[in-house]
């Protein structure tokens, strides 16, 4: 009797086995496209997409919002800077992301061939500005011209009423304490300072520019930052 109690409890645990081992397997096919179908919807909301792709091993590590990477590509998006930051949160539990979009508006800003990218909590974005739409998503009679950018800043020539001075002045845009700030360049209107970017979960580490050689005249814009 004992032997026939034992040979029942082992081919009932080779039943649960094979039963865990059925679960993963359909979890492994549909999750990452359960996931893919949520993300895009997410996303989706903002504009139009290509693709989505979600991969996780094991794939029931989607149901805890974790995943190995995600891979989008959009053709067009907006939104704004709080929807953007939200969406990069969002994907916290994410190994490796990449986001790409062939054209994307934020706020008042339109960029082409943007891209993000995340490893771990650091970010990395970039994407390209053409003189036009700088001047589209600047206030009425302001204007911008980069002179130069290292070291995480950018330092433009600003003219029309910047600070509220009417005259040209050389601004500079850097990151401090995890927030974009524009300040002049000056020790005149060293008090001045204009927030272009906060958020409690984006740590903004430092800011690049530099002018394409194309024509018509375009500044690709970077960014690196970190999610806390």
């Amino acid at each position: 009797m004992r032997r026939v109690g034992a040979q029942r409890m082992i081919r009932l645990l080779l039943a649960l086995a094979a039963g865990a081992l059925l679960l993963l397997l359909l979890a492994q096919v549909f999750l990452p496209g359960i996931a893919a179908s949520r993300i895009s919807s997410r996303v989706g909301r903002y504009g139009e997409l290509e693709s989505v792709k979600v991969r996780a091993w094991p794939a029931v590590e989607l149901l805890w919002g974790d995943a190995d990477s995600v891979t989008v590509k959009a053709r067009r998006l907006s939104l704004t800077p709080p929807q953007a930051a939200k969406l990069v949160w969002e994907g916290r539990g994410v190994s490796t992301m990449q986001m790409a979009a062939q054209e994307i508006r934020i706020g008042p800003v339109r960029l082409t061939g943007a891209r993000l990218r995340k490893r771990g909590s650091s970010l990395s974005a970039e994407g390209v500005i053409g003189e036009a739409d700088v001047l589209a998503a600047l206030p009425p009679g302001l204007g911008v011209q980069l002179v130069g950018s290292e070291a995480g800043r950018v330092l433009v020539s600003a003219s029309g009423g910047l600070f509220g001075v009417g005259a040209t002045v050389q601004a500079i845009a850097a990151a401090r304490e995890g927030k974009l700030l524009v300040r002049p360049a000056g020790a005149l209107l060293g008090g001045f300072t204009l927030t272009l970017f906060s958020d409690p979960h984006v740590y903004v580490e430092e800011v690049g520019a530099r002018r394409r050689t194309s024509s018509p005249k375009s500044y690709r814009l970077t960014m690196s930052a970190r999610l806390r």
